[in-house]
Formats: structure tokens, C-alpha cells, sequence
């Protein structure tokens, strides 16, 4: 599957929230749990995000924190599986380490695809609740 990242931008709210309320493991499928203006906040204020994108539409997405938390990581149903993820991921943990961030951390469903794919990509178990994992990143400067 051929696709671009670039960052994410205000502008995308409406396909972004869409997105993320399409994906079937979202245990905050609550519209009103994650506003626009939390979305804008954390892509201009408080750290960045990108998008995924393939013939104008977003595949999937990911925003990140100054303070190394990983706010979302959300890819559309049908393109799991094809690197959007990943490609994702490896462009928020750049930009974390390159804004010397020494560790990052997310909390994720427990039992979900989401907690499998983060433990093939090196994150570590930092704590486990009834229904959620907390996972930690170590990042290196480079």
C-alpha cells in the first residue's frame, strides 16, 4: 500500500474524528470524549501529529506530547496490517527523541491488536489496570 505522511493539521478534524470512531478496538468511541478543541491543542500547543494519507484520504494517524505521551494512535479499518502503523509510530518517535523527550509512554486497551503491535515494536509493559496496559518507550538522542 502506497501512502505519504505530513503533518496532521487543523483542517483534518472532521476525517480524523471520523476515523477514529470507525476503528472497532476504541474503548473511547464516546464522540464527546475527544473535542476539536483537545485535537487542536495538542497538534499546535502541546506537540505534534501526522497523518497517513493515500489519494486524499486520511488512512490513519498519530499524535504525540512534548511530555513523551503518546496521545493517539488510530489506523482505518481495511489498512491494518499494511505499514501505516508503523510508518506512524516511527515518525512520532523521531520527533519525541528529536525534541529530547528520554522516554515515551501510551496506555492502550488490554488484549487488544493495539498491545500486540506495540510489544513487536519494542515498548515495554510499565503497568497493567483491569481493562488498560501502560506501556514506556525509551528513546535514544541521536
Amino acid at each position: 500500500m502506497s501512502f505519504a505522511l505530513r503533518p496532521a493539521r487543523v483542517g483534518d478534524w472532521d476525517e480524523v474524528r471520523d476515523l477514529r470512531l470507525s476503528v472497532t478496538e476504541n474503548r473511547s468511541s464516546d464522540p464527546s470524549r475527544v473535542t476539536q478543541a483537545m485535537y487542536d491543542d495538542y497538534i499546535t500547543q502541546r506537540g505534534r501529529g501526522w497523518v497517513a494519507e493515500a489519494d486524499g484520504a486520511i488512512l490513519g494517524f498519530c499524535i504525540a506530547a512534548l511530555d513523551g505521551e503518546v496521545w493517539a494512535l488510530f489506523v482505518r479499518p481495511g489498512c491494518e496490517g499494511r505499514g501505516v502503523g508503523q510508518a506512524l509510530m516511527a515518525e512520532c518517535v523521531d520527533w519525541l527523541t528529536a525534541q529530547g523527550v528520554g522516554e515515551a509512554v501510551l496506555e492502550t486497551g488490554a488484549g487488544t491488536r493495539a498491545e500486540r503491535f506495540y510489544r513487536r515494536f519494542g515498548w515495554i509493559e510499565a503497568g497493567r489496570g483491569r481493562a488498560d496496559v501502560t506501556f514506556k518507550l525509551p528513546l535514544q538522542p541521536g
